[in-house]
């Protein structure tokens, strides 16, 4: 018998994804068995363990027809592979199973909706990608696809919706019993605009509406929609498209925001107060958060986005990577966002901690090395009559590669720099954002993970990401500051599984 497109992508990974050593990964943050990864898909708790499924190249390091690659954790940090769940084998996906989502359903069985896609030929000859929103239905672990596949098409698109731009499928179970599916689309004068589908079985569904409109506001097309509470508030997160930068917000162009506000389910009406950022860094697209079994709501996005992906490591035969697990919490009517309180039981017993005053110098501390660090600093002027000009911390570095992070409060802005960490291509390598501060006072809390840096600033005010390709002997940690500064430090390594 002939072996299945899915059969195929099994068994080429279970091959190649066991040759890559574990420590040519990265210790904390799930990255793809072997070959591509982008959107993180299906977050979710199904059976007593945490999955996703993400979007996957097994083949190459690069993108390709997308399928579902899957994993299942129990922390959130540690990561155990299982069988790719979904393949491009229908003739409505041949050209890739898309973004999506996932759900429990009420017989126990986990059904997950994702958009197929198929190229459609056009009069003039040339091709267009037409995308379609269809379910599958599995145990965890093998999935079928639904027989009447696809479930949503261009028929259930408003007027003035593009087929070519329909995607990305966030379901969940409303309050009376049904089943609600957000799709974002793109209108053909407004830009993205966010769609709302009903359904009583998640098979059959039925158009309500559009639950909100950019209006050419933030970006052009919107992707990967998600809808939670988080305190009073209803958060409605999206990534945008070639967004336009105002000021120092919206640089990623590829970014992600949060409209804050309130959801009414009845009329599928998102009425927005206020929006924000959710990564001032180079690398955080297409999130996706879950409410954990203790009540925590915690969001994961991949590890990079579409503006800053760099060429493959010629040693390392994974390409794509996704965020550490971020707590989210409302302060002052602004989502917070910090590491999950798990990673604190892989500090190591040592820890570098003390106060030093520098004054117009790079100082070198002996133990604060690595790259598995959890490092938090917090600086302030060493001279109150005039406040310092910059404080920069240099890592993942040796005598020819680093990467920075900087504050020069008298512009208020924070910046991180990874032009020097050993990228051979013109990549986007600086972003910026605004900070208020007193006094120059400012905390970071650094996460080094091999490959990658997660920077929270002012306990979650702010965080700033970025992905690194720097060899892993780069690991030296230098402070260095024009002017004087008074630095707090608590430096941990991070221990190995």
């Amino acid at each position: 018998m002939k072996e299945t497109v899915l059969e195929k992508a099994r068994r080429f990974e279970e091959k190649h994804g066991n040759q890559i050593p574990k420590e040519a990964r990265p210790e904390f943050h799930l990255s793809p068995y072997v070959g591509w990864m982008n959107d993180p898909n299906g977050f979710s708790w199904y059976d007593g363990k945490y999955h996703m499924f993400y979007q996957y190249h097994p083949y190459s390091m690069q993108w390709g027809p997308m399928h579902w690659g899957h994993a299942v954790s129990e922390d959130l940090l540690h990561w155990h592979h299982v069988p790719v769940a979904l393949a491009p084998d229908a003739p409505y996906d041949e050209a890739g199973c898309f973004s999506g989502t996932a759900i429990t359903m009420p017989d126990g069985k986990q059904l997950l909706v994702y958009t197929g896609v198929h190229r459609e030929e056009q009069e003039d000859g040339t091709t267009v990608d037409i995308q379609k929103q269809c379910v599958a239905i599995g145990d965890g672990l093998n999935y079928e696809k639904y027989e009447k596949n696809p479930v949503l098409t261009k028929k259930d698109l408003p007027k003035g919706g593009r087929k070519e731009d329909f995607r990305d499928p966030k379901i969940f179970r409303g309050e009376n019993g049904l089943y609600n599916m957000l799709a974002v689309n793109r209108d053909e004068t407004e830009g993205g605009q966010v769609l709302l589908y009903k359904s009583k079985d998640a098979l059959q569904w039925n158009y309500v509406g559009k639950v909100a409109e950019n209006h050419n506001r933030l970006g052009l097309m919107w992707e990967c929609p998600d809808l939670f509470s988080l305190g009073d508030k209803d958060i409605l997160v999206l990534s945008a498209q070639e967004m336009l930068p105002e000021g120092l917000e919206f640089h990623n162009g590829f970014g992600t925001f949060a409209l804050i506000g309130n959801f009414d389910e009845k009329t599928g009406k998102f009425t927005e107060e206020s929006f924000q950022s959710l990564d001032y860094g180079l690398d955080f697209y297409a999130p996706q958060s879950i409410l954990t079994p203790d009540g925590r709501r915690v969001m994961i996005g991949w590890m990079q986005n579409w503006d800053t992906v760099a060429p493959p490591q010629s040693n390392v035969y994974w390409a794509g990577q996704m965020s550490l697990p971020r707590e989210l919490t409302m302060k002052n009517g602004r989502i917070y966002q910090n590491p999950i309180r798990e990673l604190l039981e892989y500090r190591s017993e040592e820890k570098v901690s003390g106060e030093w005053e520098l004054l117009d110098e790079e100082l070198e501390i002996h133990g604060v090395d690595g790259r598995l660090v959890d490092m938090t600093v917090d600086v302030e002027a060493g001279d109150l009559s005039e406040i310092y000009h910059r404080f920069a911390i240099q890592f993942a570095k040796n005598d020819r590669f680093y990467t920075s992070i900087s504050f020069r409060p008298k512009e208020s802005v924070l910046r991180i720099d990874r032009k020097f960490s050993g990228s051979r291509r013109g990549i986007i390598h600086q972003r910026r954002s605004r900070v208020e501060h007193e006094n120059g006072k400012i905390r970071l809390r650094l996460i080094i993970d091999r490959y990658s840096v997660e920077i929270f600033v002012n306990d979650g005010e702010q965080v700033l990401t970025a992905a690194l390709q720097t060899q892993l002997d780069a690991d030296r940690i230098t402070f260095v500051a024009s002017g004087k500064v008074k630095m707090k430090l608590c430096h941990y390594h991070l221990k190995e599984e």
